[in-house]
């Protein structure tokens, strides 16, 4: 079977096997997000743990999966304005190259992963999957059309993902901790609305139906106002919530890693991929490197 341009996963002749597109549709790229689930552990200092490690693990493979089944849902739902866009029409459903009959299998078969292995970890972990999903499926059906909703929805995905790290062991998570985790979420969903707004310039056949409520104006004024809001946050949680007063030590880092991802958006015109600049950008790479060991460092004290 040939399919148009579809990019790195297609060989030389443009033939994309199965097991290619079923790997391509479930968007392992994307699971850098879940690595959220190891930050309660990681500022508890106990990610080194052997228990803490499987524990930890096993959440981070349920929350792949089950996000996962939520790209099959919403490309699914999506194909026809996918097939519109320059990056998503390569996709494996928009592209012909996953039949949607498949792609439903798949989506039962990582939903059947994903709670299976969230049942083992207890009712509660297994209830926040749960709300993960049905937020998630909402968002595809009706939320990403509400203006200002469908950030705080993306937000949301992430502030339960740090929260099912902390119930995985049996660990509380700070309000402060939360509220990070919420402001940095809407700081990376905002750059990303802005970024899709510049790249379909108004084109309302291209773009998705909430951008038309938004403008570059009202998305530079919130993402001013998050930032704002994440650093205090942050460094008040690093003074009053983390335990350990050295901790304010990584605060430069952060400002830096936000400083450096609102530099690529205003200049580099970047913000559309957040896993992907994580990933390729090699001083927000660096920068997560360097926080990470000096959390772990000074969690030894």
């Amino acid at each position: 079977m040939t399919i148009p341009d579809v990019g790195s996963l297609s060989d030389e002749s443009g033939q994309m096997g199965v097991a290619k597109a079923l790997l391509w549709q479930m968007r392992p790229k994307q699971w850098t997000k879940n690595f959220l689930v190891l930050a309660s552990a990681l500022f508890a200092g106990k990610l080194l743990h052997l228990e803490v490690m499987l524990l930890t693990g096993l959440a981070f493979i349920s929350f792949c999966f089950v996000a996962s089944s939520v790209y099959v849902i919403n490309d699914i739902i999506d194909v026809e304005k996918d097939r519109l866009h320059p990056d998503k029409r390569k996709r494996p459903i928009a592209s012909g190259a996953l039949s949607i009959p498949a792609a439903v299998v798949l989506g039962i078969v990582l939903l059947a992963v994903a709670f299976g292995v969230a049942y083992y970890l207890g009712k509660l972990f297994l209830g926040i999957i749960v709300l993960y999903l049905v937020t998630n499926v909402a968002y595809s059906f009706r939320l990403k059309h509400v203006v200002i909703i469908d950030v705080m929805i993306i937000a949301l995905g992430f502030v339960l993902r740090a929260i099912s790290g902390a119930v995985a062991i049996g660990d509380s998570i700070t309000p402060w901790f939360a509220l990070c985790t919420m402001m940095i979420s809407l700081f990376l969903a905002l750059g990303k609305r802005r970024y899709e707004l510049e790249l379909f310039n108004g084109d309302s056949t291209k773009q998705r139906k909430v951008l038309s409520y938004y403008t570059v104006a009202l998305l530079d004024q919130l993402i001013t106002l998050v930032t704002a809001v994440t650093i205090t946050s942050y460094a008040l949680y690093t003074a009053e919530s983390s335990g350990n007063k050295y901790m304010m030590l990584t605060v430069p880092l952060v400002i830096y890693g936000i400083f450096r991802y609102l530099y690529l958006i205003h200049l580099e015109h970047a913000g559309g991929k957040p896993e992907e600049i994580l990933l390729s950008d090699k001083h927000i790479y660096l920068t997560v490197i360097i926080f990470g060991i000096t959390v772990v460092f000074l969690k030894s004290f």
